[in-house]
């Protein structure tokens, strides 16, 4: 099949229609905003419909009410959009609807700035919303891996009746790159004999709410859910391992980071240094069993993110105490050089060689 060469916020769109999304509900905000335009200009062509909401608030209640009819569904936003969106995603995670989630991230707190940014992790991970409820969350490094865990979203969004989130930083809704469209993996899919289509005398209404009064009702469906996360974790981690033989340093990051990475461990390798890396695919679930795969060269472990350090609680909580955990990282829409990362290599080991 031959590549073509997209603009990563319309190869998302591309996917996603080839995913069989047909509906998409938005609301514009930098660097996202291409692939809404790609949306609206291409999504009637094959049926489906765009609505550009009034807010981001009304764009993820549409999302749940078009979910709720058993369609394929997809939001995108970036960073503070995805917070107004935080209080639906929590209703569609408690009503059990599947949906898909895009965050092109930028700097934050607050409005903050529309350049490249990983801050988004505990919003994305840990859940922004109310109560116990998770997001299986995507992290691609490329336009490749972008294509290809959107159309898988979808899919894994179906199998678990459950949110999935695609996050990127700017650069990747941004960047250009050559893509190809592949099939993802086949699964069977559950019938949505739950979704809203109407009864036409054959059976009883089907309800779909979050609502739950009674405590020990709430509790019951909370076990459920708690159930259904755990069966992700068991079967839907994906990360990369890079360069771990023999390894004095494991870094961990990923998306666009973890390819700075990888220049920066080539130019340590060139100076004698061997460094690896542990590239979480999946943010959620986090990938722990990757740890148990660091080699007994390894002295310390690095977190290498343009954040302020939000991924460090879950490399120390996979590392167990086991190794020292060092951080590096920019912030605000700054980013991070093979240079600079080196460097604090270099300073983890006492200095060069």
């Amino acid at each position: 099949m031959a590549k073509i060469l997209m603009k990563g916020n319309e190869a998302i769109g591309a996917a996603a229609i080839k995913a069989g999304c047909k509906y998409f509900f938005g609301y514009p905000i930098t660097p996202q905003n291409e692939l809404p335009e790609f949306m609206s200009r291409e999504l009637h062509k094959v049926g489906g419909c765009f609505v550009q909401a009034e807010s981001e608030v009304s764009a993820i209640n549409m999302v749940y009410g078009a979910a709720g009819a058993g369609a394929r569904v997809m939001t995108s936003s970036s960073s503070p959009g995805i917070a107004l969106k935080q209080e639906g995603i929590s209703y569609i995670a408690g009503a059990e609807l599947p949906c898909v989630i895009v965050n092109i991230s930028r700097g934050g707190p607050g409005l903050g700035g529309i350049q490249p940014a990983q801050s988004d992790y505990f919003q994305s991970t840990r859940g922004g919303g109310n109560g116990d409820y998770r997001l299986l969350v995507f992290a691609p490094a490329s336009l490749q891996e972008a294509v290809d865990c959107t159309m898988e979203a979808f899919d894994l969004a179906d199998y678990y009746r459950n949110p999935v989130m695609v996050i990127g930083d700017g650069m990747i809704g941004q960047m250009m790159e050559p893509i190809e469209f592949n099939e993802p993996v086949k699964r069977e899919l559950p019938e949505k004999d739950w979704a809203t289509v109407g009864t036409k005398g054959a059976r009883k209404p089907n309800i779909i709410n979050s609502l739950a009064l009674d405590p020990a009702e709430l509790e019951k469906h909370n076990i459920k859910l708690q159930a259904k996360y755990k069966e992700m974790e068991e079967n839907e981690v994906r990360y990369e391992m890079y360069n771990m033989e023999d390894a004095e340093v494991v870094m961990v990051s990923y998306g666009t980071t973890a390819r700075i990475v990888k220049n920066a461990i080539a130019a340590l390798k060139e100076e004698g240094i061997n460094v690896g890396l542990i590239r979480p695919i999946t943010l959620w679930p986090f990938p722990h069993k990757a740890f148990e795969e660091i080699p007994a060269t390894t002295k310390a472990l690095l977190s290498v993110e343009m954040s302020m350090g939000q991924m460090i609680d879950d490399v120390k909580i996979a590392s167990s105490g086991r190794w020292p955990v060092h951080f590096y990282g920019r912030s605000g829409g700054m980013i991070p050089t093979p240079d600079a990362i080196a460097n604090k290599v270099k300073e983890i080991l006492g200095g060069a060689r």
